[in-house]
């Protein structure tokens, strides 16, 4: 496999953020749908609509979501529509909580999972969008595009489903589940998969852009997130979400703000790296990458 091209700007604004796409080639048409992470009630690290709104606006993109597997403000339609307009993604975009009138399931033969479950919405779209905030996750190490792709893109049953590593769609008994840790993170990979296998044999693209900015140890959705760790890191984008996502975990390791320990320590912790080579067996992409400045 040839390396794939990550593209990459230093420069965190909405000028920045449109550059990355147009370098990736390839024009989002149709019903665009832009998966962002809403963000956790409290939360503060989610991508601002400041720096997002005038490429969603450009590509006439819709905000995409499905709700949470856990308790909280998002776990519902009506709470979830809540955030969605505290955070300000309603000023700029329709908004859609994907599986508000239900689900379906893409079938994968994983180790792990038969098939991802996500919300009915998600066939209402053309184009997709893959909009990531690059930040820790307390249980996925970190998050990114194929975190967004994979518990984002699922419904609430189908988070369930990922999160007991494919035996529990409940989110009432899911939790109760045992797995192991590198079992989760494999089963976030395939759920990552089987969206990217669905939308390829639908005819339907999808680009990969990461937003590295505000880097905190826990993620978006944590109420109680922390500060960032560490600078800014800039943007980078991709047709590639494993090469992405390596690009970002790259930009961490190789980074001589002291905090950036602190994020390699979370994610190793829960073992958030291995999420790269599983994908990457799957045949979602490379890690092998050049990355091309746009500066």
């Amino acid at each position: 496999m040839e390396k794939a091209k990550v593209y990459y700007t230093k420069n965190i604004t909405p000028e920045s953020l449109i550059k990355v796409y147009e370098a990736l080639g390839v024009k989002l048409e149709g019903n665009v749908g832009v998966k962002v992470s809403s963000g956790e009630r409290g939360s503060k690290g989610y991508l601002k609509k400041e720096l997002i709104a005038p490429l969603v606006k450009m590509l006439k993109g819709t905000i995409i979501e499905c709700n949470t597997a856990y308790p909280g403000a998002r776990n519902t339609e009506k709470d979830h529509l809540e955030v969605l307009e505290e955070h300000g993604f309603t000023s700029f975009a329709n908004v859609d909580v994907m599986d508000s009138e239900g689900e379906f399931k893409i079938p994968f033969n994983g180790k792990y999972l038969k098939y991802d479950i996500v919300g009915s919405h998600f066939k209402n779209y053309d184009s997709i969008l893959n909009l990531a905030h690059g930040k820790g996750h307390a249980m996925g190490g970190f998050g990114a595009n194929l975190k967004n792709q994979s518990i984002g893109i699922a419904s609430r049953n189908g988070k369930a489903y990922i999160h007991s590593c494919g035996q529990d769609e409940n989110p009432n008994t899911a939790w109760e589940r045992p797995y192991k840790q590198i079992e989760f993170i494999r089963s976030m990979a395939e759920a990552a998969t089987a969206v990217a296998n669905y939308l390829q044999e639908n005819n339907k693209p999808i680009v990969y852009i990461t937003v590295m900015n505000a880097l905190s140890l826990d993620c978006d959705c944590d109420a109680n997130q922390g500060d960032p760790v560490m600078q800014d890191l800039g943007i980078i984008g991709s047709l590639d979400p494993v090469a992405n996502d390596q690009a970002f975990i790259d930009m961490i390791w190789n980074s001589n703000d002291p905090g950036s320990v602190k994020l390699q320590e979370r994610i190793d912790r829960q073992e958030g790296r291995e999420i790269l080579p599983y994908a990457e067996s799957l045949g979602l992409g490379t890690r092998d990458y050049e990355l091309i400045s746009l500066d």
